[in-house]
């Protein structure tokens, strides 16, 4: 089978000279569940961007469904996006509108011409979004606006408009860094189980190790742009994950002699 993603020598060296990726290699199959981790400055959001060209690439290919990404313009990137929904840590919602207004969004790469400018979606698309709201607990919520929901909720309807698209990869970054822990298990309960039913494979960048260790089928571990670890979550040994971070397990764990949520922690990652 045809991996949905292929990362072949991937190098990316910023303008200032920052080299962000070197040589990164692997591949994603349908229905994984992926999490990216990795201290400050190891790649993590450079990686994510570059599998739907939000950031250009020097060097390398990185192939999506079988098509280079780096050779599409225009409609046929526009196309190739439509396979990729993405979840932001802050959300990226328009507070101004509603819910489902916002849901409804995650069809817009499917729209042409004047009902993509006045978002005249199908009834077919509205029943869809109303599901999903209802699958995610949020129905009730569907005609509140967007701007006074917690954050945790606001997250859902992220998680929704992106299951809207229909994508077959699924890419999160640092989805739950902005949440409460009950709010956080939640989310990568919902994200974990959604995508799972779905078979679409989904790529997470993390700050917390426990929350990798225990949701994902496959880590993949960054440092200084390097992949140093790519395996399944209890092949992640104590030593590998101090050549990731520069620090033990136990300074890496809620609860132990440090946290990843506490940004005065030099184990940190931003």
């Amino acid at each position: 089978m045809q991996p949905i993603l292929k990362f072949e020598q991937v190098e990316k060296r910023y303008p200032n000279g920052v080299q962000a990726l070197k040589g990164v290699s692997f591949e994603v199959s349908e229905g994984e569940f992926i999490s990216v981790i990795g201290p400050s400055g190891s790649g993590k959001s450079t990686l994510l961007r570059a599998i739907n060209r939000l950031i250009p690439i020097t060097g390398g290919s990185v192939l999506l469904d079988g098509q280079e990404v780096s050779g599409q313009r225009g409609g046929s990137l526009r196309a190739l996006r439509r396979k990729v929904g993405m979840i932001f840590q802050n959300y990226n919602l328009v507070y101004s509108l509603s819910v489902l207004q916002n849901v409804l969004h995650g069809r817009l790469g499917y729209m042409k011409g004047v009902k993509g400018i006045f978002g005249l979606y199908s009834e077919e698309d509205k029943r869809e979004a109303l599901a999903l709201l209802g699958e995610l607990g949020m129905e009730q919520f569907s005609y509140n606006r967007a701007a006074d929901l917690s954050g945790g909720q606001k997250q859902r309807v992220g998680i929704a408009r992106a299951i809207m698209q229909k994508p077959k990869l699924l890419l999160c970054d640092e989805p739950i860094a902005s949440l409460d822990p009950s709010s956080a298990k939640t989310i990568m309960d919902l994200l974990h189980d959604m995508t799972q039913r779905r078979n679409i494979a989904c790529i997470v960048n993390l700050h917390q190790l426990d929350v990798a260790l225990k949701y994902s089928t496959r880590i993949i571990g960054l440092a200084r742009g390097e992949i140093v670890f790519d395996g399944a979550p209890e092949d992640l040994d104590d030593a590998t994950i101090e050549k990731i971070y520069g620090t033990s397990r136990e300074n890496l764990m809620i609860g132990g002699g440090g946290t990843l949520d506490d940004k005065t922690d030099p184990a940190y990652c931003a």
